[in-house]
């Protein structure tokens, strides 16, 4: 967990960065994990020459051979700050960037990495703060990344924007991610970004599956095979490996990819038995650009559309922009080509999706529905993503199964997450101690051990603050959801209502509002009050008009 103390420290190295001159946040994280990434290579050394002294053999894979032993973070440390400066700058940065072999995935995002502190103080001073930072605990590592991802204050300019910690924890939570042998589940989040989703899922198998962890054929399929990463932002690509590896995966599978672009044979499909993703909202791709398949599954024809022309006022031809599809809608096409047959997604959509009216919005939820089995609709809190946007949202969760599937619907009404919703966004439940936003989920509620028989958390005093734990408690016993009532705030809804429906998906289609029937008097009584109430005026002014 992250502490006080914590949280402080590295309130001072961004602080320390910010005065530097790096005023970027992106740029800040970046050279702030370089430099943790360097400390801990030197951690892992030293814990292989300990190893290696002990059992008297030789050392494993060593990280810095005898000329490099000068880069290691806890021989330049306390060096002169020029002399420092210089050897991290020239010898140790360059080292690193290939690291274990120029094929790994950190060296094929570090080379067109750059090393951006400008001056020989500011870095003895991070260098020196950084030193001072406890990070033998794994958790800790990743939660202070975590905390350092949480001062990105803005979106990117594709859409993309930060997923709230605990809305991930949730969607990771209710797709149970496993470590099984050959039922191991290969995880893939096609628009990574900071690897967000990745980073809960990993944590997830660690907390509940430890001990499958340490079956060599399950450690090799979580190190190598389980995590995998797409974006087409170098920057995130960096920040997504690297916080993977401060979480203890080894061998992620990181890529640079443009995942709605057409790869021709490369296309990936059937790949993948769970996918987590919040795909940029808001944007729009061009046919001559996407995948044909994609633009089939949208009920569209996948020629390459000529550009059109047009005259202007001076007789001048200007090409007219050509035909364009919504991220949104191809992305869910993606997935659904992504995952392999009986592989399960989570994915948060603009509230667009669920009822837009056009060709494209009816054909993928049609397809969601008829072929495939859509188990679950989400509807979030319109302020859950501020600061960075206001849009409406909600997480859908299928199944892809390419034979239908579909029956009952589970739509729930999430109106609160624990936090304010405007753009300060501050905690709700006073009680709480927050370090992350994971910790505003109560999970005792969630799992029922808080919970007298037969309640559930959404009859606790909390609830009105923070919906997530109901959420989670009635997702493991949809059993008990059958029996409920449309002007609750979860319920089932059949296939048949949604087919008559146009297949909307919106929880306004489905959920009915008991109005209160207000009586009032009548206007010969209210007349009789307004009477009484002129006398006692005129009386009151006949007063005043007496003292003067």
């Amino acid at each position: 967990m992250l502490t006080g103390k914590l949280k402080n420290q590295v309130d001072e190295i961004w602080e320390a960065f910010w005065t530097g001159g790096i005023t970027n946040p992106i740029s800040v994280i970046e050279q702030f994990t370089y430099l943790l990434f360097i400390r801990r290579l030197d951690e892992i050394h030293t814990a292989r020459v300990k190893n290696a002294l002990v059992m008297e053999t030789e050392i494993e894979k060593p990280i810095f051979g005898t000329e490099q032993d000068s880069y290691r973070w806890s021989k330049f440390k306390n060096q002169d700050p020029q002399v420092m400066f210089e050897l991290v700058r020239d010898k140790v940065f360059p080292f690193i960037k290939t690291i274990n072999g120029e094929d790994t995935t950190f060296a094929k995002h570090m080379r067109d990495a750059i090393f951006m502190v400008p001056t020989a103080g500011l870095l003895d001073r991070v260098v020196t703060m950084i030193d001072k930072i406890d990070m033998d605990d794994r958790d800790t590592k990743g939660d202070l990344y975590e905390y350092m991802l949480s001062k990105l204050q803005s979106s990117g300019t594709n859409g993309q924007f930060r997923t709230p910690r605990h809305i991930i924890q949730m969607m990771v939570q209710m797709t149970a991610p496993k470590l099984d042998g050959d039922k191991s589940d290969v995880i893939c989040d096609p628009a990574s970004g900071t690897c967000g989703f990745l980073m809960a899922a990993e944590e997830y198998v660690r907390n509940t599956q430890g001990g499958a962890l340490m079956r060599p054929e399950n450690s090799k399929h979580f190190h190598n095979q389980m995590f995998n990463a797409y974006d087409f932002d170098q920057h995130m690509l960096r920040i997504g490996a690297m916080n993977l590896m401060l979480h203890g995966v080894e061998h992620p599978v990181v890529e640079y990819r443009d995942s709605l672009s057409d790869q021709g044979e490369h296309n990936i499909k059937d790949k993948f038995t769970l996918i987590l993703a919040n795909p940029p909202f808001k944007g729009s791709v061009s046919y001559d650009d996407l995948a044909p398949d994609l633009l089939t599954a949208l009920g569209k024809t996948p020629k390459k559309a000529t550009a059109k022309t047009e005259t202007d006022e001076d007789g001048n031809k200007k090409k007219k922009k050509g035909p364009s599809e919504k991220t949104e809608l191809l992305f869910l096409a993606l997935i659904l080509r992504m995952l392999q047959p009986g592989g399960r997604a989570a994915v948060v959509v603009p509230d667009g999706v669920l009822f837009g009216s056009t060709k494209s919005h009816k054909e993928i939820r049609k397809t969601l529905v008829e072929e495939h089995k859509l188990e679950a609709v989400v509807s979030l809190p319109s302020g859950v993503f501020k600061p960075y946007a206001g849009v409406s949202t909600a997480i859908l969760f299928f199944t892809k199964t390419n034979d239908g599937g579909t029956d009952n619907v589970w739509f729930y009404d999430m109106q609160a997450d624990g936090f304010s919703l405007d753009d300060k966004r501050t905690p709700l439940i006073r009680e709480q101690a927050l370090t992350t936003e994971a910790d505003a989920i109560d999970y005792k509620a969630a799992e029922g051990e808080s919970l007298e028989k037969g309640q559930a958390p959404s009859e606790l005093e909390n609830h009105k603050l923070n919906n997530i734990p109901d959420v989670l408690f009635r997702w493991q016993h949809l059993q008990n959801e059958s029996g409920r009532e449309r002007t609750e705030q979860s319920f089932f809804v059949p296939l048949s209502d949604i087919q008559s429906n146009d297949y909307d998906l919106s929880i306004n289609r489905y959920k009915e509002v008991v109005y209160e029937e207000v009586e009032y008097e009548s206007p010969r009584v209210i007349l009789q009050r307004i009477k009484v109430l002129q006398a006692e005026m005129d009386k009151g002014v006949a007063e005043l008009e007496a003292l003067l």
